[in-house]
């Protein structure tokens, strides 16, 4: 199962329309020491299939490669080992879900992204607004410590918390410090967003803390420059 090399970092989110540009970025941060792997999602999956997006990024780093369905886990129960199982064959090392369809959602797809031996990112919080039903959305506002809880069981350590919401992701990370010894908090939300890394780490001592950046770094003149300040950010709080 996929293990990143440092303590604190970043993970990339790969959301631009050019596969060209996709590869161009990996390649350009993939040596930076902070950089932890790479967040796939749906733009380079919708065009080449999962394989062959797994494939276009092989070519250029051998970090772990996490894939973000959009999120995967909120589809019937029955559905997560088909779903593991292929994304496995195409040769991603993680998985981001977001099981909100309930607790037989959490067993089925965090226990078999495992038996896969895929390493499950569990979430269920979006860093906006109204996403919960105190913000005017339609998400219990208690159901990620209920999907945490409930991963915790199954066996996961790793977490997804909306960085832009300091208090939330001081809240998750003393609850899942309670029950691991250093749980690791993956932590959207960063720039455009309104999270920063310096505001959000100071959260979580004690975690393993990644945040996941996306246009700050794609976006950016340079690239790599860009990624290589965030990470060195981070890793002042390891």
């Amino acid at each position: 199962m996929a293990e990143f090399h440092v303590s604190h970092g970043i993970l990339p989110a790969l959301d631009m329309d050019s596969l060209d540009e996709m590869a161009r970025v990996v390649e350009a941060t993939t040596r930076i020491d902070g950089v932890v792997g790479y967040k796939l999602g749906l733009t380079a999956t919708l065009r080449l299939g999962l394989e062959g997006a797994v494939k276009l990024l092989r070519a250029v780093t051998d970090r772990p490669l996490i894939y973000d369905h959009q999120k995967a886990g909120p589809d019937v129960p029955d559905m997560a080992a088909k779903f593991a199982a292929t994304c496995r064959a195409a040769g991603v090392d993680g998985l981001i879900l977001f099981p909100v369809a309930g607790p037989r959602a959490v067993r089925e797809f965090v226990g078999h992204a495992i038996k896969n031996q895929l390493l499950p990112l569990v979430g269920g919080d979006l860093p906006l607004p109204d996403y919960n039903v105190s913000g005017g959305g339609f998400i219990a506002d208690d159901a990620l410590e209920r999907i945490f809880m409930l991963a915790l069981e199954i066996g996961a350590q790793h977490f997804v918390v909306p960085a832009n919401r300091p208090e939330k992701v001081r809240r998750h990370a003393e609850a899942l410090k309670r029950a691991l010894a250093r749980p690791s908090l993956f932590l959207p939300g960063i720039g455009p967003l309104g999270g920063s890394i310096s505001a959000t780490f100071a959260q979580a001592p004690g975690c393993n803390l990644y945040a996941v950046v996306g246009r700050a770094i794609y976006g950016a003149p340079d690239p790599a420059e860009a990624a290589k300040q965030l990470a060195d950010e981070a890793a002042g709080f390891a």
